[in-house]
């Protein structure tokens, strides 16, 4: 693993081949700039969601919110999404990731973890209208609240990847992650606070956005 550590407040770059890349920021907050999980959980509008599996409705095990720029559409399951606009609080975050990671975000969905049963199944944000670059897919995943094992397998090898993704934490997958690894949030028997994670992503403006997933 060809791995380039620097200082504390900058991220640790992890080549994971065939173009694909992470940024790994353990100290991406400092305790003051973190907003409190279930705080900022309370100021968004989650929703519990369904999708649909071998012609069944499933409810998806967390709770969601999209928000984004004007025109910023989000599409799941079949169903289409208009933003919300951002809150005064996810709009700071959006700026301070834009300003150290240099990658114009306009986009972001909460993922809501209200236990260790809420999970994310195994899945790719690879869907074409994601940039931005076709070849450099950035989906930055930021995590408040409690700790949750991050898991990522590439799709032909099998190779794993692990992180412990706690408070304050950064994971941005860059580069052509999307097109050859996928990643899940597996479920756990522990008893765990909730978790809130925000995955912020580029979607292409000329186009009507399909629904990620991250984690």
């Amino acid at each position: 693993m060809n791995e380039r550590r620097t200082r504390a407040s900058e991220a640790e770059r992890i080549d994971l081949g065939e173009g694909a890349w992470l940024e790994w920021w353990p100290d991406f907050l400092a305790p003051g700039e973190r907003p409190d999980a279930e705080t900022l959980a309370r100021e968004l509008p989650l929703r519990a969601d369904t999708f649909t599996l071998f012609g069944r409705t499933v409810p998806v095990p967390r709770l969601i919110a999209w928000h984004g720029d004007p025109g910023c559409r989000y599409r799941y399951s079949g169903q289409t999404y208009e933003p919300a606009p951002w809150t005064p609080t996810l709009a700071r975050l959006r700026d301070v990731l834009t300003a150290r990671t240099h990658v114009a975000f306009n986009g972001v969905l909460a993922n809501y973890y209200r236990d260790g049963r809420d999970s994310m199944g195994w899945h790719a944000d690879d869907e074409r209208e994601l940039g931005p670059a076709a070849d450099d897919v950035a989906v930055a995943s930021l995590s408040l609240g409690a700790p949750r094992r991050f898991a990522l397998r590439h799709r032909k090898t099998r190779e794993r990847r692990e992180f412990a993704l706690g408070d304050g934490n950064l994971l941005v997958m860059r580069g052509t992650t999307q097109r050859h690894w996928q990643h899940a949030l597996p479920k756990t028997r522990k008893e765990l606070e909730p978790r809130l994670n925000l995955t912020f992503r580029v979607v292409a403006p000329s186009h009507d956005p399909v629904a990620t997933r991250s984690a």
